[in-house]
């Protein structure tokens, strides 16, 4: 069976590889030691195990599962025969990654693919003046990478749609749910949709007229509620487009198109309220808190994926 090359050991490494990992895909994982490529596999392995291992990795032991993995130092490793996809997710560091990607055109067969788990660079600039950039693409996943079914697969300048859609077919294959970004934009597709909301909700936030936790309930139990079944241009063939456009003429001229974060988040920031991870942000988080409400989303993305799973 071909095999999936993850380089990099954090977090999205470790969700990426679990991915694969659970539809019994072998892995190679390469990092700037063996001992985190190691303990990364060993993440992964454990992720697998929680979002559950189908096909022939469903009989097996977690240990026999992972003798059949590989880990190594990435500049160590020279076996590319039977590679399908090789997908990078070192830290967001742009020279970094440039060095990363020009290692990999001149070793990796110029017929297997590769991305890049980027959230903010474009491809076009990890990848610029290489000389194989037509096989390189972003491959952009949300975390939970394990959980989260959505893959952008973003083209460059230079991508070939062959290869995109090659990236495209082997998440399907795995359960994924890839979407094609066919120019290489900031923010991709999903987060430029997701900052549209955030912006206008900041704003709303910043005015006074409403709550950061009435705009929680807003979001979840209205179109977001609905989104959980269709997309928001299906949901707009369902309730027909000119009652849309009816409420665009009131809404839309009074939509925030701010360019920048609103005062009130900037404050936060510049007193170190980041959020959870700081124990406060618009509201202060007890460490139980932050327990209850960490466990309580990963029991939801997790409802949310075996419904996906079964569609």
């Amino acid at each position: 069976m071909n095999y999936v090359a993850v380089i990099g050991t954090g977090i999205m490494a470790a969700g990426i590889a679990a991915g694969f990992l659970a539809q019994s895909i072998p892995v190679v994982i390469l990092g700037r030691s063996k001992g985190k490529a190691d303990a990364c596999l060993d993440k992964a392995l454990t992720l697998a195990q929680k979002i559950g291992v189908i096909g022939t990795y469903a009989s097996q032991s977690q240990d026999a599962i992972k003798a059949e993995q590989k880990t190594e130092v990435l500049e160590n490793w020279s076996n590319w025969i039977g590679c399908d996809w090789v997908i990078e997710t070192v830290a967001e560091n742009l020279a970094l990654k440039q060095e990363i990607f020009q290692y990999l055109d001149e070793r990796v067969p110029a017929h297997i693919p590769i991305g890049s788990n980027s959230s903010g660079f474009p491809i076009s600039k990890i990848a610029s003046g290489l000389k194989t950039a037509n096989r390189m693409m972003g491959a952009h996943y949300f975390m939970p990478a394990e959980v989260v079914p959505l893959v952008e697969v973003v083209m460059g300048e230079k991508t070939e749609l062959v290869f995109a859609e090659q990236a495209c077919s082997l998440y399907k294959s795995i359960g994924k749910k890839p979407v094609l970004v066919k120019k290489d934009i900031p923010g991709f597709l999903a987060n430029r949709i997701q900052h549209a909301l955030m912006r206008e909700a900041l704003s709303l936030v910043q005015e006074g007229i409403a709550s950061p936790e009435d705009i929680d309930d807003a979001v979840r139990y209205s179109f977001g509620f609905r989104y959980a079944a269709v997309g928001p241009m299906t949901q707009k063939e369902i309730s027909g487009w000119d009652g849309m456009a009816n409420a665009a003429k009131e809404i839309y001229p009074s939509l925030s198109n701010i360019t920048t974060l609103p005062p009130k988040v900037l404050q936060l920031m510049s007193e170190g309220k980041t959020g959870m991870k700081s124990g406060e942000g618009f509201r202060k988080w007890t460490p139980v808190e932050i327990q209850q409400v960490s466990d309580s989303y990963s029991r939801r993305l997790k409802a949310a994926f075996d419904v996906l799973n079964i569609e």
